[in-house]
């Protein structure tokens, strides 16, 4: 018998950076386990060229990425989602849709690496901070027995991951 497969999906408001890194992360360091994806409340249309470049320098495959709506996960035809994780501020003040299932949900908040300004290599650092804080949460995530936890420890569990280094205010 094959284990159970977890849908997760990461939010962010343009669904260009935060978000498609941690959607990147999970699905390969979960694979056979999670399955993850990303979307935004009001998506930017592409993708950071900042977050296909780090991801791509890290041997990733970025041809199937994309930003697109949180209104795919919403509609009948979506997966059941049993995590969200929303990933910036402003995603987390927002009215979200009724998610089919009943998701665990957590606010991961980070430091937005798109609204670094400054130059190339001050740019790439705050992408490759972003990850890195990504990177931590996402492992502490794995990390956790998810099939033993009853819902709420879970819940308790997955906020405290959010407030770990890096954490911005949020929720």
């Amino acid at each position: 018998m094959s284990a159970r497969i977890y849908n997760v999906l990461f939010l962010c408001t343009g669904n260009s950076a935060r978000s498609i890194l941690a959607e990147a992360i999970l699905n390969r360091e979960g694979q056979g386990r999670f399955r993850a994806f990303s979307a935004g409340s009001f998506p930017k249309g592409q993708v950071n060229p900042g977050s296909i470049a780090l991801l791509g320098g890290l041997g990733y495959d970025t041809s199937g990425f994309r930003s697109k709506s949180w209104d795919e996960f919403a509609g009948p035809d979506a997966p059941e989602l049993d995590f969200i994780f929303t990933v910036c501020d402003d995603a987390a003040g927002e009215v979200c849709p009724i998610w089919p299932g009943k998701p665990v949900t957590a606010h991961w908040g980070i430091p937005d690496p798109a609204a670094v300004e400054g130059n190339e290599a001050e740019r790439n650092l705050a992408f490759a901070e972003a990850y890195r804080l990504l990177k931590n949460r996402i492992d502490l995530f794995l990390a956790l027995p998810t099939d033993s936890i009853e819902p709420l420890g879970l819940q308790h569990r997955l906020k405290e991951i959010g407030r770990i280094e890096g954490a911005t205010d949020g929720r």
